[in-house]
């Protein structure tokens, strides 16, 4: 099989297990709980006897969803198979301004490769952290937010390599008018934000 295709395939898996992640966390949010989730590799603990056998989060979200309201993350590898539940990932960064929930974010974001998405009970909004910066916020009590998925899902993965952004998370989207989609707010470098508006209204 060519490399091409079997980086399709990738990309493919990923996408399927992003828009199952960001589906059950906004019924989380919007029910005003909190969860984390981490699609790849990151040194944790677990907090609780594994007693559910791995299996795939595409096929089963609903007990993905059960596993996420245990205290700590849940870590997924890349095929979408749950590697452990209820689990503490050791912080080596801070994110100023937010909880411990956050920090173990960013920190599990910093291996190259890997996607975290954060539910926050505050303020029921999820974040996703690709390489230690926060590139996506969604608000999951913006009315038909979950209509937005696939959307959401496609413009995750827009974010290449190199695209993310140092500004950080003062740049708010909807302050440049690049409110692509109601209730998500992109974060990262304007020359970034601007290539992707310019491809998504040449399409």
């Amino acid at each position: 099989m060519k490399q091409k295709e079997l980086q399709n395939r990738a990309n493919l898996k990923i996408k399927e297990i992003e828009k199952v992640l960001v589906q059950v966390g906004l019924k989380i949010a919007k029910r005003g709980e909190g969860a984390l989730f981490v699609i790849g590799e990151v040194e944790y603990k677990s907090l609780v006897k594994q007693s559910v056998p791995s299996f795939n989060i595409v096929e089963n979200p609903k007990l993905l969803e059960s596993l996420a309201l245990i205290d700590g993350a849940v870590i997924i590898d890349e095929s979408g198979f749950l590697k452990s539940y209820g689990s503490m990932i050791k912080s080596t960064k801070v994110l100023k301004n937010f909880g411990t929930r956050h920090s173990a974010a960013v920190s599990a974001s910093l291996k190259e490769g890997n996607i975290v998405i954060v539910v926050s009970e505050e303020d029921r909004k999820l974040r996703i952290f690709k390489k230690g910066k926060m590139i996506m916020q969604i608000d999951a009590l913006e009315k038909n937010v979950d209509k937005s998925v696939s959307q959401v899902v496609n413009l995750l993965e827009s974010v290449g390599a190199g695209t993310i952004g140092t500004i950080g998370t003062g740049l708010l989207v909807p302050a440049l008018g690049i409110a692509l989609l109601p209730g998500v707010v992109l974060f990262g470098s304007a020359y970034y934000l601007g290539k992707v508006l310019k491809n998504k209204f040449n399409k």
